[in-house]
């Protein structure tokens, strides 16, 4: 076997040992490869788990470099950054993000549908008590109206103004 010197000017920073991992780091070319599905016209927000160029899984490679961010270099983070590439926003700001972006969530018409139970339910039974039960819904549906009420006081603080005033109005105290 020819041992190759290594020449510390020549040798490239993806095959340099990681500062913190003291562990020579396996060259593989989805860096070049992300340049080029850029050049190429693909959006970087395109570029997801599964996206593949020469068998090499560069949607997955990409997701993890954004995941550890903060275990890559400055040399690393510095040529992702040229390419628009950013920290990944952790799982619970991400959700917050969208919960609060979005104003009214498309869950305010299963609020609407366990609302509706709920006053089939008073009606039925002439108030509210503390372990409601089942209510059928006209359409057929069985809503189980303890259950959703105890969802919507866990999450009032998600609740916009008029959900807690429909919920007031109907007796229920915590709202």
């Amino acid at each position: 076997m020819i041992a190759i010197p290594s020449i510390p000017g020549h040798v490239s920073p993806e095959l340099q040992p990681l500062p913190r991992l003291g562990q020579v780091r396996r060259h593989r070319p989805q860096r070049p490869y992300l340049t080029h599905l850029l050049a190429e016209g693909a959006r970087l927000t395109a570029v997801v788990p599964g996206v593949t160029r020469h068998g090499d899984d560069i949607g997955r490679w990409l997701a993890s470099q954004r995941r550890d961010w903060d275990r890559l270099n400055e040399e690393q983070r510095r040529r992702l950054a040229e390419h628009g590439v950013k920290k990944a926003p952790r799982a619970r700001e991400a959700a917050a993000k969208t919960a609060t972006a979005s104003g009214p969530r498309a869950g305010g018409e299963a609020f609407q549908k366990g609302l509706e139970a709920l006053m089939q339910y008073i009606a039925r039974e002439g108030a509210l008590s503390r372990l409601a039960g089942v209510q059928e819904m006209p359409d057929g549906d069985i809503h189980r109206v303890g259950v959703w009420l105890a969802n919507q006081r866990q999450r009032r603080d998600r609740l916009d103004r008029t959900q807690l005033t429909a919920l007031t109005h109907l007796g229920v105290d915590w709202a």
